[in-house]
């Protein structure tokens, strides 16, 4: 008997496929075509081969600028992994334990930022932070620690740290919410068999919960690493985009921008944006391929 063509397969995917390759696909190759290309005075565009990816890396002025960049995202997502997902874990192990009043309501008020504008968070922040109105200083006056406060968003040691943990605050309810799920998909047969050996709750934790999570846990990071390094919306409110004070929160999302659409006496020039976006499309693969090929490998091999 033959086999017949699943061509309703086809149409239930041609709709996604359709989508993907218009909005994500094509843009990408398109983006890579135009790295390389450049335009003259006159505004001709002609091939160039890799002369955009030579200027952005051996000028010194162009490869300072993508360095500071480069260094800032390191340093975005570094505070990201060493804060957020933590917490995360944390919160996340708080609200799986059974009889915990009102879990639900915890969950919720923490989801809830990730569901504001960024304009909204950054705006919000600035008011709460600023020296001038802000009501951080009060707050810290009120438990005698009214000489920390500093102008953080204003000093080039503190303003990237400071912009960082805004973010963790507002999207630390996406990976508590995935290690949440992962948490209450382990069977209770597990947890129940280890405490009836005697296991306390701590040692559960440590020794069943948490190894057989780790996968989940290896995707949050992938997952923080590939949102940090497209980052650009939250400078972009509080700081615009020549993300001061002197391009110390300067990321690749916000160096793109000057770079393709111009800013102030910047000119902007689409070649050399699209070369630094495909830079930064292979710093994202660099990082996923790192991942999969090291990180997940070993996992697996700690699973079997």
């Amino acid at each position: 008997m033959r086999s017949r063509f699943p061509w309703h397969v086809l149409v239930f995917l041609a709709p996604a496929v359709l989508v993907y390759t218009a909005f994500s696909a094509w843009p990408l190759v398109d983006t890579l075509r135009l790295s390389a290309y450049g335009t003259d005075a006159d505004g001709v565009v002609s091939y160039v081969g890799l002369a955009n990816f030579r200027t952005l890396l051996f000028d010194a002025q162009w490869f300072e600028s993508f360095r500071n960049a480069l260094l800032n995202n390191v340093k975005f997502f570094v505070i990201h992994s060493l804060v957020q997902n933590p917490v995360a874990l944390v919160l996340a192990a708080l609200l799986s334990l059974r009889g915990v009043r009102g879990a639900a309501a915890y969950r919720t008020v923490l989801f809830l930022p990730t569901l504001l504008s960024v304009v909204i968070i950054g705006f919000s922040w600035q008011l709460i932070l600023s020296p001038l109105w802000g009501v951080s200083e009060k707050l810290l006056g009120f438990v005698g620690l009214q000489h920390w406060f500093e102008p953080w968003l204003g000093m080039e040691e503190t303003a990237l740290p400071t912009l960082t943990l805004m973010s963790v605050w507002q999207f630390v309810g996406i990976p508590m919410m995935l290690i949440y799920a992962a948490l209450i998909a382990i069977p209770d047969d597990i947890v129940e068999a280890a405490t009836v050996e005697g296991a306390g709750p701590w040692r559960i934790f440590w020794a069943i919960r948490l190894p057989l999570i780790l996968p989940t846990l290896g995707l949050v990071n992938i997952l923080t690493f590939v949102g940090n390094f497209n980052a650009f919306d939250l400078i972009y409110a509080v700081k615009g985009a020549s993300a001061g004070p002197n391009f110390s929160t300067d990321l690749l999302g916000t160096l793109f921008y000057r770079t393709f659409f111009g800013y102030q006496s910047q000119p902007g020039s689409a070649t050399m944006g699209a070369a630094l976006a495909t830079l930064m499309f292979l710093v994202i693969l660099a990082g996923v391929a790192l991942y999969l090929f090291i990180v997940q490998r070993r996992l697996r091999r700690y699973a079997l």
